[in-house]
Order: structure tokens, then C-alpha cells, then sequence
């Protein structure tokens, strides 16, 4: 099934989120990690502090495992709505955002 997954960003948690999506830690979580990593290569920043992307799952709960061992970290107020296909959605690259947040980390 696929989803349009809608959350708010905790802010002070991206850089910790990047580098496990960055360095394989998330990747290799199984069954659902790369899903997670893909997902997040296409998630788009809709408004200040907001994020959506669009997630197949096959959980009983939407999402269920992805919250319990990622999101739920990273992201409050998750929303979902199934959905027939993947869509597009307007806004910024949320991985071009999160890189960029990473970099200031690194050069401050």
C-alpha cells in the first residue's frame, strides 16, 4: 500500500537523522530501510517545519514499524493517507535541506 505521509520536523534531531540515513545505519534495517532512505531521497519540505512524502508500506498500521523504530525520533504530528500511486508534491528537496543543515553543523 502506498501512503502521502504528512509530519512536522523536530529540528534539533535532523543532523542525528541524516547521518543514519547518510551512513548506512537506516539502509540496512530490515525489512523496511531502504523504503525509509528512498523515502526520505523524495520527501519535500511543504511549509515551515513541515515535511511530506509519499511511503509503501505493508504494515498492519500504517507505517508501524518505520514510527516505532525511526520516525517517531525524528518527526511529530505523522499523518497518513492511503493513496492509489505516487505523487507529486510541491516544495523544497527535504534531503538538499538536510544536507545543507548538516554542512552548517560541520563548519560552525
Amino acid at each position: 500500500m502506498i501512503y502521502r505521509v504528512r509530519a512536522k520536523i523536530i529540528k534539533e534531531k535532523l543532523g542525528e537523522f541524516y547521518e543514519k540515513l547518510t551512513d548506512g545505519t537506516i539502509d540496512h534495517q530490515l525489512p523496511d530501510g531502504e523504503e525509509i532512505v528512498s523515502s526520505m531521497q523524495r520527501a519535500m519540505l511543504t511549509g515551515p517545519g513541515l515535511i511530506e512524502w509519499f511511503e509503501m508500506c505493508f504494515c498492519p498500521t500504517p507505517l508501524q514499524h518505520e514510527r516505532e523504530t525511526q520516525y517517531d525520533s525524528y518527526f511529530s504530528e505523522i499523518d497518513t493517507e492511503l493513496v492509489h500511486s505516487y505523487g507529486k508534491i510541491n516544495g523544497k528537496s527535504f534531503w538538499s535541506y538536510m544536507a545543507s543543515m548538516n554542512n552548517r553543523r560541520e563548519d560552525a
